[in-house]
Parts: structure tokens; sequence; C-alpha cells
């Protein structure tokens, strides 16, 4: 009697195929959008202010002081990399549920073509949409509330800014509607159990 060697070609099992994550809910892909573009608003507001756009809260010398030199220069990268950084973390919801949630696209060095550890992409947007919620319900706008204004009424420069800045409160709860639609729709890959040998 002959014994196959398990090492040998003939002998090697492939290993199971993972089943396709479901596709998006279409409320989770609208959410995603949502929160991608709720950060465009308050980046176009504060461009505007270092230009010198008239935007009521805020006179531009007086923001401009806040910098060595009064510099322009200084005012506007401060102010475009703080645009960037938040457009780039709110465009990354787009990854829940998009293709490149799940495979890390090919043109990425090293890591191209590789699964996306899902539970850590969870673990990141859990923790990125608590920390966006904190900032901008409880710190920003609960400050902005319990303020006094020097002046009665309401100014139509805060109604700008508040029109700009409000959107920012879509973008932790969004987040974390869109982190729990992906968490399940790739949870349900992983309970499906190995078929057996």
């Amino acid at each position: 009697m002959t014994t196959t060697d398990p090492a040998t070609p003939e002998a090697r099992v492939p290993p199971p195929a993972r089943p396709p994550v479901p596709p998006p809910p279409r409320w989770a892909v609208r959410a995603a959008h949502v929160a991608a573009w709720s950060t465009v608003p308050s980046g176009v507001w504060r461009v505007a202010l270092v230009l010198g756009v008239p935007v009521g809260v805020m006179e531009h010398e007086e923001f401009l002081d806040s910098f060595p030199d009064n510099s322009l220069l200084l005012a506007l990268g401060y102010v475009l990399l703080l645009g960037a950084v938040a457009e780039v973390a709110s465009y990354l919801t787009l990854g829940l549920v998009r293709p490149w949630g799940e495979v890390v696209p090919r043109w990425i060095p090293l890591l191209g073509g590789r699964r996306v550890d899902t539970g850590l992409a969870v673990l990141a947007a859990s923790l990125g949409a608590f920390a966006v919620t904190v900032l901008w319900w409880v710190l920003f706008f609960g400050g902005l509330l319990v303020a006094e204004s020097p002046d009665p009424g309401i100014s139509a420069g805060e109604v700008l800014f508040v029109a700009a800045y409000a959107p920012l409160l879509l973008w932790g709860p969004l987040l974390a509607a869109v982190t729990w639609s992906y968490h399940r729709r790739t949870h349900s890959v992983r309970a499906v159990p190995e078929p057996r040998r």
C-alpha cells in the first residue's frame, strides 16, 4: 500500500475560498458620502477668512495676529494643512462602503492586494467617530452655545459661521453608522463556517 505524501502537489488541498462581502446598503453609501463632504464648508470658510473675504465672526487681521509677523503665508499654510487633514480623514469614510475598504488597492506599495484587517478598520473608524463627535458636539458647539454673546441677536456673520461648521455635527454620527454597517457586512463573512474537507 502506498501513501501519498501530503507535501506533493496532488495531495494539497487549496484553502477554502472566502465568500464575498455583501454590498453595502444604499443608506450606508449615502451616509458615507455625506460624512466625506461634511468637512468642505468649514474648510472653505477658513480659506475665505485667510484670503480676507469678510466672514463676519472674525476679521482677517485678527486671525493673522495669531501668527508670527502676521504672516499670510503661515496662516494660509496652516488653514490648508488643517483642511487637508480633515478632508483626508472624512474621505476615509468612503472606504467602509467601497472595495478598497476590503482589499488594499494594488497601486499602494508593499500593501497592495492584501486584505484589510476589518477588525482594525472597525476599531480605527469607531475611535474616529467618537473623537470627531466629542470634538464637534461637546467641545466646540457646546462652548459656542454656553458662551455669552457681547451683543444681543445673531449677526449675518454668525449665521454664516454656523452654516459652515454645522455639517461637522453630522460627521461623527454618520461615521459611526457606516462603521456599524461595515462591521455587520464583514463580520457576516467571517461568521460563515468553513467547509469540511
